[in-house]
């Protein structure tokens, strides 16, 4: 179980921090790197070409404003490839999330939601507990807890009343 985490600038680390932390919680190896779809083409493209010969099993681009990363990424790989927009200009991020999301036929990126590295770790989780009955089980248990706080919640608003 092996994600790649790849950035387009070192300025995007605190976006995918949480989905960081998420992915060490389920026990899923993951690699980090800081790669530009336009400042480094050809590097973007030999990283997605080789990624599944590397062991990888999904692609997490996250870039702002322009964001072609996940593009280029899914474009010379095979593997999913989840795209994170990056609230990093004047536009608060809608650059990016048009960007990332309106990918040509043939060419899919999932698109998580402005900032959100969190889901993007979640939804690379998902996909990897096809394979993984683990990580399924494991994800039943986040999802549940994530209740039990919901529930804890409305019963001290109840509380308050």
């Amino acid at each position: 179980m092996k994600i790649a985490i790849v950035m387009g600038s070192d300025s995007d680390f605190p976006v995918i921090e949480k989905g960081i932390q998420i992915l060490k919680d389920f026990g899923v190896d993951f690699e980090l790197r800081v790669i530009s779809a336009h400042r480094t083409p050809d590097i973007a493209a030999d990283f997605a070409k080789n990624a599944e010969k590397n062991g990888f099993e999904a692609i997490i681009a996250i870039a702002g404003k322009a964001a072609h990363l996940g593009g280029v990424l899914a474009g010379c790989s095979c593997l999913p490839v989840i795209g994170v927009p990056v609230k990093s200009s004047a536009l608060e991020g809608i650059d990016a999330l048009l960007s990332i999301v309106q990918m040509p036929p043939g060419v899919p990126v999932a698109t998580v939601a402005i900032n959100a590295g969190d889901n993007a770790a979640l939804l690379a989780i998902q996909m990897l507990s096809i394979k993984y009955p683990q990580l399924r089980e494991k994800f039943h248990e986040y999802k549940k807890q994530m209740a039990d706080k919901v529930i804890a919640a409305d019963k001290e608003i109840q509380k308050r009343l």
